[in-house]
């Protein structure tokens, strides 16, 4: 007998262990915008969307500097971060733009569009947004065709200019 999970479970929040909290906080902080709801003296803060108790903990229970697991082991490949729309996607890509952050790629997975990068402790990040259900590829079965195919990010920018 299978069993199945609420339908309105959803995932709360990823908590990461990192080498440094000042250099993770730029990113997460100053990079991606999240607001510090709490710390945990200097070993772990709290980030938040909005107001959430947290999003994203980050802490230096292994040790400042810890050195993380090498390729080819098993782990977290990544984490995503849901936009709530192709603007709000679209804003972020160019702010990493406007820093020369490191994309590591960008895929439109037929339900939505994605950039990959990697925080300064090597964990991947997915900023991605979802389009309207009622667009989302499907097979004669209704079955999802999830694709991978290159994003059009010159497209995706363009949003911007719609944003007066």
């Amino acid at each position: 007998m299978d069993i199945r999970i609420h339908p309105e479970v959803k995932i709360g929040h990823v908590h990461l262990t990192v080498a440094n909290l000042d250099r993770s906080l730029k990113f997460y902080r100053g990079l991606l915008g999240f607001e510090i709801t709490s710390n945990f003296g200097d070993q772990a803060v709290f980030l938040s969307a909005g107001g959430y108790h947290h999003h994203i903990g980050l802490n230096t229970w292994a040790g400042k500097e810890a050195v993380p697991p090498p390729q080819g082991h098993t782990g977290l490949y990544h984490f995503a971060l849901l936009y709530p729309n192709r603007l709000e996607l679209a804003r972020i890509v160019k702010r990493l733009f406007e820093v020369n952050y490191k994309i590591e790629g960008a895929s439109d997975h037929g339900v939505s569009e994605s950039i990959y990068l990697q925080d300064p402790d090597g964990n991947g990040v997915e900023l991605y947004a979802d389009r309207p259900s009622g667009l989302w590829p499907v097979d004669d079965e209704g079955n999802l065709l999830m694709i991978t195919k290159p994003l059009d990010l010159m497209n995706l920018l363009s949003e911007l200019d719609k944003d007066y």
